[in-house]
């Protein structure tokens, strides 16, 4: 089972659309229990970083999200992944979770739409198994307007955005982000979120 986790900020409706649509088992939860005896958490997001990270804190599930993330798979989506990092500026900034190194900031191009929405491929950095049995080239849907600055070794992949946007980040263990929303980046999406599931087995 997957635990979603609730806060109030998520973009709970698409995901759990998305899981069922895929006979994956999942509950949506700000019970600690729940989340104990999950397989996996994903962490869904929408809005902005300050208030998400204060209704987060306010259900008092910090310290259990960062516990599990230490020994079950964990998923971030779109600002869900934003929140794995140490901090953001966004609106006068907030820390993170901190489970990732690295910060978010607006992006930084004056050439290009802000927000970042719509279709934009991958680039495929490093290897993993959220991208098992996905054919290139992988097109995926973004909206955004800040984005991870971190480490090369954190991502897996990217989209080219004027410069270099960090679309799927890892933490190397259990603990992985994706900027763009799966759940509606059509079967290649729904593919990597089967991958999450599996993960999890």
């Amino acid at each position: 089972m997957i635990a979603v986790i609730d806060y109030g900020a998520g973009n709970l409706f698409s995901v759990c659309n998305a899981l069922t649509y895929l006979n994956i088992s999942h509950e949506v939860t700000k019970d600690p229990e729940t989340i104990e005896r999950a397989d996996a958490v994903i962490l869904p997001g929408v809005g902005a970083f300050p208030a998400a990270m204060q209704d987060l804190a306010a259900t008092g599930l910090i310290d259990i999200i960062k516990a599990n993330a230490k020994k079950k798979p964990l998923l971030g989506i779109c600002l869900g992944m934003q929140m794995l990092f140490d901090d953001s500026d966004e609106m006068g900034g907030a820390a993170g979770l901190g489970l990732i190194a690295g910060t978010v900031r607006r992006i930084p191009s004056e050439k290009v739409i802000i927000p970042h929405m719509g279709w934009n491929e991958l680039v495929i950095t490093q290897e993993s198994r959220l991208l098992a049995n996905i054919e290139k080239p992988v097109y995926t849907y973004f909206v955004h307007s800040y984005q991870a600055f971190c480490d090369d070794k954190n991502i897996i992949a990217y989209a080219d955005y004027d410069g270099k946007v960090p679309a799927l980040v890892t933490d190397g263990g259990f603990v992985f982000g994706a900027q763009f929303h799966p759940e509606k980046s059509g079967e290649k999406g729904l593919q990597m979120l089967r991958n999450f599931e599996e993960m999890a087995r």
